[in-house]
C-alpha cells in the first residue's frame, strides 16, 4: 500500500514539472509571436497567469521607458525638420518617418540612414517616376525586385509610400550585408558602385549627419 502510495507520488511530480516546463515553452513561443499575442491570452488564461510572473526588473522598465521617450521625440523632431526643409506636410512626413522606423527595426537598418536615401532620390515625393524606370519614395526600378514585390500586389505597390519604404529598406540591407560597408551599399543602391568618387554615398551621408544631429538633441532632457 505505501509502495503504491509513494509510485502515485513521484507520477504525480513528474507530471507536475513537465506541465510546468509545458507552460513555459509555451510562454517562450507566445513571447516570439506579435500580433496574435491578445488573442492567445484570451483562449488560454493560463499562459496570462504565466507572463506576469514574468514581470521585467523595475530597472529595465525605466529604461525602456526612457527608449521609448527619446525615439518618440527624436521621430517628432525628424519629422518637424523633414517637413520643412522639403515643404511637405506634416501628416505626410509623419507616415514616412513612422514607416522608415519600423522598417529599419525590422531589416536591422538605422531609419535616418532610410530618410536620408529618400531625400536623395526623391525628395519626399511618393508619386515620383524617373526616365529610367523608378518609382516611388526610395526610387525602386521594379523590373529589378519584382520578386520582392510579388508579396505587395506587383509593380504598381511602389506607389504606396509603406511599400515603396519597406522594399527598399530591404534592398539596402541586402546590398550592405553582400558588400559589408555602407558606402559602398549606397553606390551600389544608386547605381554607381563604379563610380570611383562615391558622389551618391557622400550626398545621403551628409543627409544623414543633418539627422544625426536631432538624434543627439532627442537624447537631451526637454527643458522646462
Amino acid at each position: 500500500m505505501n509502495t503504491t502510495f509513494l509510485m502515485a507520488a513521484r507520477a504525480y511530480s513528474t507530471l507536475k514539472g513537465t506541465l510546468a516546463l509545458v507552460g513555459l515553452a509555451a510562454l517562450g513561443v507566445l513571447a516570439l509571436l506579435p500580433a496574435p499575442r491578445e488573442a492567445l491570452i484570451d483562449r488560454f488564461p493560463s499562459l496570462a497567469r504565466l507572463s506576469l510572473s514574468a514581470d521585467p526588473s523595475p530597472s529595465a522598465t525605466v529604461s525602456g521607458t526612457i527608449q521609448a521617450a527619446e525615439s518618440a521625440r527624436e521621430q517628432r523632431l525628424v519629422t518637424d525638420f523633414i517637413a520643412k526643409r522639403y515643404h511637405v506636410s506634416d501628416q505626410a512626413v509623419t507616415g514616412f518617418v513612422t514607416t522608415a522606423y519600423a522598417a529599419g527595426a525590422q531589416h536591422s537598418v538605422d531609419p535616418l540612414l532610410i530618410l536620408a536615401v529618400i531625400s536623395v532620390e526623391s525628395r519626399y515625393n511618393p508619386v515620383a517616376e524617373s526616365s529610367l524606370g523608378a518609382k516611388g519614395l526610395m526610387q525602386i526600378i521594379p523590373k529589378y525586385h519584382l520578386e520582392k514585390l510579388s508579396d505587395h500586389g506587383g509593380e504598381q505597390a511602389l506607389l504606396d509610400p509603406q511599400v515603396n519604404i519597406l522594399v527598399g529598406t530591404r534592398i539596402l540591407r541586402e546590398y550592405q550585408r553582400r558588400l559589408g560597408d555602407t558606402e559602398a551599399a549606397l553606390q551600389m543602391y544608386g547605381g554607381a558602385f563604379d563610380e570611383p568618387t562615391s558622389q551618391y554615398a557622400d550626398k545621403v551621408l551628409a543627409e544623414k549627419g543633418r539627422l544625426e544631429v536631432l538624434r543627439q538633441k532627442a537624447k537631451k532632457p526637454e527643458s522646462a
